[in-house]
């Protein structure tokens, strides 16, 4: 690196948009992209409140229907299953307003609404639809999603 571009590497930060730069063009750019993020954030807060009306809906609908205020373990998983896609929703808006005000990629963050997504798979799946490969490769994607957060979070505090 350059003396006047020096850096510390942080493995949980990421730094390839940063807001100023030398060249004219590039700076330019970066700012489209930041323009860019600002919008996926204001789609994000819409998709978060049509999730939150998802969930209403799909509660109105299991509890209307006979027999009348009660829910089937199906009923409860699909509820739980909307509740965590809008907890999803909500992490992803977090690393979206995260960058727009650190200009960097929280790494630990994305690893862990990764892992709440996965975990949302793992809850709702109906083990008689799905086949034994989809749930070993799952636990992979699990363990191995585990592991790197070990290792970022371990990273982190020493």
């Amino acid at each position: 690196m350059s003396d006047n571009n020096q850096q510390r590497y942080d493995p949980e930060h990421h730094t390839d948009f940063s807001v100023e730069h030398r060249d004219s063009l590039i700076d330019g750019l970066h700012k489209v992209i930041r323009q860019a993020v600002r919008t996926l954030a204001v789609l994000m807060v819409l998709v978060i409140l049509w999730g939150i009306g998802d969930v209403v809906w799909v509660l109105y609908q299991r509890l209307m229907e006979p027999p009348f205020m009660l829910l089937a373990i199906n009923d409860i998983l699909a509820t739980f299953g909307a509740f965590l896609a809008v907890l999803i929703a909500i992490e992803i808006f977090v690393n979206i307003t995260m960058y727009l005000r650190d200009d960097i990629i929280h790494v630990k963050l994305v690893i862990a609404t990764a892992l709440m997504a996965i975990a949302r798979k793992v809850i709702v799946f109906d083990f008689s639809v799905v086949g034994h490969e989809y749930v070993w490769a799952t636990a992979a994607v699990v363990l191995a999603l585990g592991v790197t957060y070990w290792l970022v979070s371990g990273r982190a505090r020493s």
